[in-house]
This record gives C-alpha cells, sequence and structure tokens, in this order.
C-alpha cells in the first residue's frame, strides 16, 4: 500500500488506526483499491487544506467512530428483523444477514451518503443564521466557551431495577422505544440529541425557549413516546456556554444539567435559577423554587421547577 499510494508506512498505520481498524500482519492481504485511493485523497486534502496531523486524525475518528457504531447498530437491527420474520435463532439470523449483505449494503451506503448530505446542509442554515452577521471577536483573554446552548439531560427512572428481569428481545425493545421516542420529542420542539447513554438522553438547543419545550415534551410526553408504555424520566435544562467536539458538547452547564437530572422527581424538569429567570417572561411557563440543597462537587444550588402555564380554558 505505501509503495502504490507513496505515502509513508507510519501514515497509513496512524490512519487505520484512527478509522478503528486493526492494522494486521504485513503478510496479510488487506487493502483493496478502493483503500489506496481513500488515503490518496484524504492526504491530498490535508495537504492542500495545510491540515495539521492533530486535525486529520480528528477528520479521520469521526468517521471511523461514527461508521463503526452505524455499522453495528444496522447489522443488528437487520438481525432482530430477520429473526421476527422467519423464525430464527440469533446464529441463524446472523448468518442470513451475512448471506444477504451484498444486496442490503448498496441501498444502505445510499442512505448513509444522502443522510450525511442533508446533515451537513442542515448544520450550515443554522450556522448561517447564528453566524453570519457576527463579528470575530477575541476572546482569548477571556476563556469563554464559544457556543450558546441550552442543553439537558432526561433520564429513565428506575431503569436497573425496571429492566432486571426483561429477556434479550424485551430489553431491545424497552431501549430502542425509548431512544427512539425520546429523538421524536426532541427535534419536534426544535433541539437536538447529541447523544444516549443506555437509560439517559443528552440534548441541546439553540435557544432557551426551544430548550424549554424540548424538556417540557420530554417529561410529560415520555410516558407514551412511541406509543409504547415508557417509564417516567427526570429531564433538567441549563443554559450556558458549551464546546462542541467530537460529536459531544462539554462545559460546567453540562455538569450542572447531569446533576440537576439526579435530583429531580420523576416527570418534572429541574433548572438552575439563571436559566429560569430566563424564562421568567414567558407566559406560556410557570417556575417554582425548589428548596436549596447540597450536590457533591457543585455546593449548594437551589433548582427551580419548570411546567407548563394553566390557561383556563375559555
Amino acid at each position: 500500500m505505501a509503495e502504490q499510494t507513496g505515502l509513508g508506512r507510519d501514515f497509513l498505520r496512524s490512519y487505520w488506526r484512527a478509522l478503528g481498524l486493526p492494522v494486521t500482519g504485513s503478510d496479510e492481504e488487506t487493502f483493496t483499491e478502493d483503500d489506496a485511493q481513500a488515503l490518496r485523497e484524504i492526504a491530498d486534502f490535508a495537504e492542500a487544506e495545510g491540515l495539521s496531523s492533530r486535525s486529520l486524525t480528528t477528520l479521520v475518528r469521526s468517521v471511523g467512530h461514527t461508521t463503526e457504531r452505524l455499522a453495528l447498530w444496522q447489522a443488528e437491527a437487520l438481525v432482530e428483523h430477520m429473526a421476527f420474520r422467519n423464525d430464527l435463532d440469533d446464529t441463524s439470523a446472523r448468518l442470513l444477514v451475512l448471506d444477504r449483505l451484498p444486496s442490503l449494503a448498496p441501498v444502505l451506503e445510499a442512505q448513509l451518503v444522502h443522510a450525511w448530505r442533508r446533515q451537513l446542509a442542515a448544520l450550515a442554515g443554522r450556522w448561517s443564521v447564528e453566524f453570519s452577521g457576527a463579528r470575530a471577536v477575541d476572546d482569548s483573554g477571556h476563556g469563554e466557551l464559544p457556543l450558546p446552548r441550552a442543553v439537558g439531560f432526561a433520564d429513565i427512572v428506575s431503569f436497573t431495577t425496571r429492566t432486571a428481569s426483561l429477556r434479550s428481545s424485551e430489553l431491545s425493545d424497552f431501549v430502542s422505544d425509548f431512544e427512539a421516542g425520546a429523538r421524536d420529542v426532541v427535534t419536534s420542539a426544535g433541539g437536538r440529541v447529541v447523544k444516549t447513554i443506555g437509560d439517559a438522553v443528552l440534548f441541546i438547543a439553540d435557544d432557551v425557549h426551544a430548550g424549554a419545550e424540548v424538556a417540557l415534551g420530554l417529561a410529560t410526553e415520555g410516558r407514551d413516546m412511541a406509543g409504547v408504555d415508557v417509564p417516567p424520566v427526570r429531564v433538567s435544562l441549563v443554559w450556558g456556554r458549551v464546546l462542541s467536539r467530537f460529536g459531544d458538547v462539554f462545559g460546567p452547564s453540562v455538569n450542572l444539567a447531569a446533576r440537576l437530572t439526579d435530583e429531580a422527581d420523576p416527570g418534572t424538569v429541574l433548572l438552575d435559577p439563571a436559566t429560569a429567570a430566563l424564562l421568567a417572561g414567558d407566559a406560556r411557563f410557570a417556575l417554582t423554587a425548589r428548596a436549596p440543597r447540597e450536590v457533591q462537587g457543585l455546593g449548594t444550588i437551589a433548582p427551580v421547577q419548570l411546567q407548563r402555564a394553566y390557561t383556563p380554558e375559555l
């Protein structure tokens, strides 16, 4: 491969590792012409854009990490489908998926490219609205995180207890229903899911009011998400500045939101006082101060419960 592409062995090894793939022995025939073409293209791209080694590794790793999870997710979904449709055990269903991959893969590949293009266009649209009128500001002396966002968590109450006695198929349905339902609620209310962590969802929104709608939607609609009986969730929402990296978000507001979720009662939404102040003038929402409490690592916090304001029918 090094001879064919004109690239150094160290570059090839680092690229393959960044993709999350094993570097096999030198005597094994592993690479294809498609691999050589992809390597030439990314090397040319890096040179043309003047990418540092760190930036290039991040770009390659983003593709590797995402597609590894995607391939596993799709394969497991197909196994579940084949097992149900053909009344097969798990092993037989996996063998059937292997047999069918040559015909199934092209469709999935085309869907991946289409979805990526649409997601990139959506991102470009959001950035255009948010930043096109902004002026570059040197905030190097302030150390502020770059992006103002509403960030929150939704966490299933007593997840371990509720799932301890479930069979594998039931657990799969439970987790799938929660994730699909949560994504639908978040998206329809104007937010975006950052990631799901088994029994929890991390979401963001570009403004605090949309974030409040997402949080309330998860708390009030969570019991019937995706048309199934999903246990109550505890929800938090914090407005603050975050750092977006690796498809995730980081910052003090993320940590605070995680802790507030732990403090929330089932089916409720908790805010910090600063976020509550931003929503105080919105007639759609009702805010109720809760007793201050000590939270490890954060000291004393005075959470505020968010609810929909009662509007009597005329």
